[in-house]
């Protein structure tokens, strides 16, 4: 597909962003359903990182101080939460790689850094050497770890870099080789939540979590492991980390339907009325703009095919363009269908990663990780 097309996508995404911010002001976004209107979450919560993260993309590649402007505070928002009683678990990497770490690398501010390796630390204390993962959520799962959280390592490679210290780095590689042993299977399909015995660190099963079943397949969950694994092979180099990211990334695509877009699992008995999740296409195009990257250039158009095949399909079969009202991007995104949570809706998570991959296309430079 020619650069026109993306870039002229990106231009949409402005002029789309613009209005957003109008719209949304100071909220945290995470879901809006039928009416439009994005809620406003606790900025504790596993999301609040990505609105000033889509923020933040939107000024990289525009230089408009707008964005700047309304994202400038978040990192500092989502400071508090250390001090007090808080929600914050193993996605402190979604919410500070989007705000302080982008925010340091893009304006220099020492406050930002801080901000950044504090949350490095604070992910860096959930590991448990004994089973090599870092513990996902918190109250008494406390032998649990989940796919999510190849995302959030991120962070640590960071940290590792901006510190020349590097046992977050080697944190992150040995919870990569946990989650790549135990949660990914020999077919590419990724496991939700994996358990071990936090004592010995003993792997003892996986449980299905957000998906249809224990041995079904979460589309969401694919996603981040698709995106999460090259980005680990992005931060270490290691042939191992890619060749698994292809693996993952060679069934979701040979699971997805005709039109490109993952229903929520990939493994239910019947499609026939099930809701779509956008945002797990928008969170695997964007991987696969990496592997691309990653990849000799006989196969990069496997992985590019693939990435903008689903994003022309979100844009013009999943976008609320036509909408000036509406204050999210994509639609028919599904959050917890198990649980009947967010189903069916706009997801700032999808909004995101659409514009992270839509940028990725039109050469941005500051990756964060």
């Amino acid at each position: 597909m020619s650069t026109g097309y993306w870039s002229e996508l990106l231009e949409r995404l402005d002029r789309k962003a613009e209005r957003m911010t109008a719209l949304i002001g100071d909220k945290s976004p995470h879901f809006a359903g039928g009416d439009g209107k994005y809620d406003n979450s606790s900025t504790d919560w596993w999301t609040s990182g990505f609105w000033p993260g889509l923020l933040w993309v939107m000024h990289d590649m525009t230089g408009k101080a707008l964005y700047k402007e309304a994202a400038w505070k978040w990192d500092q928002e989502l400071e508090q939460w250390f001090t007090k009683e808080t929600r914050l678990h193993h996605d402190v990497g979604f919410q500070f790689l989007a705000t302080a770490v982008i925010k340091y690398q893009l304006t220099g501010d020492a406050d930002s850094r801080r901000r950044g390796i504090t949350a490095a630390n604070y992910l860096a204390s959930r590991f448990n050497p004994a089973g090599q993962f870092i513990r996902a959520w918190n109250g008494d799962r406390i032998g649990w770890a989940i796919v999510d959280c190849m995302m959030n390592i991120s962070l640590l490679f960071w940290a590792s870099r901006e510190t020349k210290d590097p046992r977050y780095k080697q944190i992150a590689i040995r919870h990569a080789e946990t989650t790549m042993e135990h949660g990914i299977r020999e077919d590419g399909s990724a496991k939700h939540i994996i358990c071990f015995d936090p004592e010995s660190g003993a792997y003892i099963e996986n449980l299905s979590g957000q998906g249809d079943a224990a041995d079904s397949a979460w589309s969401r969950g694919t996603a981040w492991a698709l995106h999460g694994f090259a980005n680990t092979y992005r931060n270490t180099g290691d042939a191992r980390f890619l060749n698994a990211a292809k693996r993952i990334a060679h069934f979701f695509i040979a699971s997805l339907p005709e039109d490109h877009v993952p229903y929520w699992d990939f493994r239910l008995e019947s499609f026939e009325g099930q809701p779509r999740d956008s945002s797990a296409a928008a969170i695997a195009a964007s991987g696969l703009i990496e592997i691309a990257d990653a990849v000799p250039a006989k196969e990069k158009q496997v992985y590019l095919g693939a990435a903008e095949r689903i994003l022309q399909s979100l844009d013009k079969h999943y976008a609320a363009w036509d909408q000036p009202d509406h204050e999210a991007i994509l639609l028919h995104g599904t959050g917890s269908k198990p649980s009947d949570f967010c189903v069916d809706g706009s997801l700032i998570y999808g909004d995101y990663y659409f514009v992270e991959a839509a940028a990725k296309l039109n050469g941005w430079k500051h990756r964060m990780y």
